[in-house]
């Protein structure tokens, strides 16, 4: 059966979601989940996805849109994932793939279309009043990785500005994020802002924690040390979620202030939903307002936990209807 439709993906450093979606929806019925170490070439998974789509669909011809949101810089022709082994090329995807149009973009691009497409049941409001109309919202958020984007209004909708922000460096706010960053320079050279605050960043806080104070190393996994720091079973566990989430805020505090983002800053992202009591109770806000003589500045901006799943895809999907 001929049907015109689209594909849609969400790739980031551990997990790669897709849907496939008639002409002209934003989510479809139709998605499928693989785990990134599992497929040795990205090709190879691209070949049985569209094998898997024609089964379930019946849809036989190819799409004739695709948007691949990318954990990585998408504009060049070359796409090498930052937390991945895959590296694919455009050109060769489109072939591969069929369509007549291909679009990658950068995941956290994606994430600010959807970010637009949200209602108030997908968030989670931690302090700040309400927003300021017509001015920029900041986006950040932890998976393998730290994604940064922000969104500039303009009368005609909206500006996406993707970056790289999260490898900007890490600024340690206290003695011991000090030593924590000392401790991980001596191990990768260079601290950036994704070292710690991302999901493998939880465990290099962690480690780095064990190492200061010749403690052995209990945990191996991020989860593992969530885990242990919600039911308050290990102390170097619960101090690692504490500076995790002390470290966010002022991130998000710095990210406020560079983009002057009353419009809000909006926490995406597979890693904090996990523990999402624990953070709103945390010292995040505190972290986020504490600027010296620019707190009366953050203390009206809120701050919006996303607690929507898919909202790469579902960003993937609205940049396909800009276009």
């Amino acid at each position: 059966m001929s049907q015109k439709w689209t594909l849609v993906a969400d790739i980031g450093g551990t997990n790669a979601r897709f849907s496939a979606l008639l002409e002209g929806q934003l989510e479809s019925q139709y998605e499928s989940h693989h785990s990134v170490e599992e497929y040795p070439e990205f090709e190879d998974l691209i070949v049985i996805l569209l094998q898997e789509i024609k089964s379930a669909t019946g849809w036989g011809n190819p799409p004739s849109s695709v948007c691949f949101a990318v954990a990585c810089p998408a504009d060049s022709e070359i796409i090498s994932f930052t937390n991945s082994h895959w590296i694919f090329t455009k050109s060769e995807l489109q072939a591969l793939v069929g369509c007549e149009t291909l679009m990658i973009i950068n995941d956290f691009e994606a994430v600010a279309h959807g970010i637009t497409e949200l209602s108030e049941v997908d968030l989670v409001q931690v302090g700040g009043e309400v927003p300021a109309a017509n001015k920029a919202i900041g986006i950040m958020g932890a998976g393998t990785g730290l994604g940064v984007a922000c969104l500039v209004p303009h009368p005609k909708g909206y500006h996406v500005l993707d970056t790289e922000g999260g490898h900007a460096d890490y600024s340690p706010i206290d003695d011991m994020q000090s030593a924590v960053v000392n401790t991980l320079r001596a191990r990768f050279g260079r601290v950036s802002l994704e070292r710690l605050l991302s999901g493998k960043g939880l465990l290099n806080i962690y480690t780095a924690l064990c190492s200061i104070e010749n403690d052995d190393v209990v945990f191996e996994t991020p989860a593992e040390v969530v885990a242990a720091a919600l039911d308050d079973s290990d102390t170097k566990a619960l101090q690692t979620l504490n500076m995790f989430c002390e470290g966010v805020g002022a991130a998000a505090g710095n990210l406020a202030l560079t983009f002057g983002a009353k419009g809000g800053i909006y926490i995406a992202g597979g890693v904090i939903p996990r523990f999402q009591e624990f953070f709103i109770k945390s010292g995040f806000r505190n972290k986020f307002e504490d600027k010296g003589r620019f707190v009366s500045y953050l203390q009206p901006i809120p701050v919006y936990l996303v607690t929507r799943s898919n909202l790469g895809l579902l960003g993937a999907a609205k940049k396909i209807q800009q276009f």
